[in-house]
């Protein structure tokens, strides 16, 4: 893993394309701007297709949907995937209506993503799994989505990242739990459209997909810990969230960071 990788993405400075929900807009494009990447959000199906080829990574955000953005949503993974740009599939709400999870097994199928992160509920639903969610939150844990995980990332050949006290990550063949956060960070909206805007940012830079859904998740659970030590509540928290990301360091990743790697595929990976 690159010993140094927020100043890597602090010298590269990458575009990162999002076509993300009207709620997180705006913190997701500070948060970006915080932790040293460059953004645009377009939507428009006219000019999707141009603003990915300049990007370094494209996230995409199901969490508002409509048919305009949809078609926009294939048009720009048509485009990265065409250009080997790395994509970052975000699927808010699926299992909470039948739109959201056909949309989100649609873009899959129209480009395979290099990461797909959300919550537990999220991912068991992709996998066909039993899991409920309750709008955008998660009704299950991310060691309950594991081998729902394990089954999407063989599948799909990509790297499977799981939200929630302690986050999961997986591939094919490799698990690492980030077991930092604060239990603030549940009472922000958004939280989780920034760890894949951040799981963009660090798939622009790092060839490694799983790699890059492990920094992001350890950048955002470090950064969150440093802001609930300042912070008072949810609305300061915000505040200091963007400037933990802004002033946060390699050497504090190092230091801080609980990171747990395991080389193991679970026995039983159907969903």
């Amino acid at each position: 893993m690159n010993p140094a990788p927020l100043s890597s993405l602090r010298a590269n400075a990458p575009l990162i394309h999002n076509i993300t929900n009207f709620v997180v807009m705006n913190s997701t494009a500070n948060a970006l701007l915080a932790v040293g990447a460059s953004t645009v959000m377009a939507h428009a199906r006219e000019e999707v297709t141009d603003m990915t080829s300049l990007a370094g990574a494209l996230v995409i955000n199901i969490g508002t949907l409509s048919p305009d953005w949809v078609d926009a949503m294939h048009l720009a993974a048509h485009t990265a995937a065409a250009r080997g740009i790395p994509i970052v599939l975000d699927p808010v709400g699926c299992g909470a209506t039948a739109y959201r999870t056909e949309t989100a097994l649609r873009l899959i199928e129209t480009a395979r993503p290099t990461i797909i992160r959300g919550n537990a509920s999220e991912i068991l639903a992709l996998a066909h799994s039993a899991g409920q969610t309750r709008g955008v939150d998660s009704t299950q844990t991310p060691e309950q989505a594991r081998a729902a995980a394990f089954s999407l990332a063989q599948t799909w050949r990509c790297a499977v990242s799981v939200s929630g006290p302690v986050d999961l990550v997986v591939s094919n063949n490799r698990a690492a739990r980030i077991h930092n956060g604060h239990p603030l960070m549940p009472r922000v909206t958004g939280m989780g459209c920034t760890a894949s805007a951040l799981s963009g940012a660090f798939a622009a830079i790092c060839p490694d997909a799983f790699e890059a859904a492990v920094l992001a998740m350890q950048c955002m659970g470090v950064a969150g810990e440093i802001a609930g030590e300042r912070a008072s509540g949810p609305g300061s928290f915000q505040m200091h969230f963007l400037d933990a990301l802004h002033s946060l360091q390699d050497s504090e990743l190092q230091t801080r960071g609980r990171v747990e790697y395991a080389d193991t595929v679970p026995e039983k990976t159907a969903p």
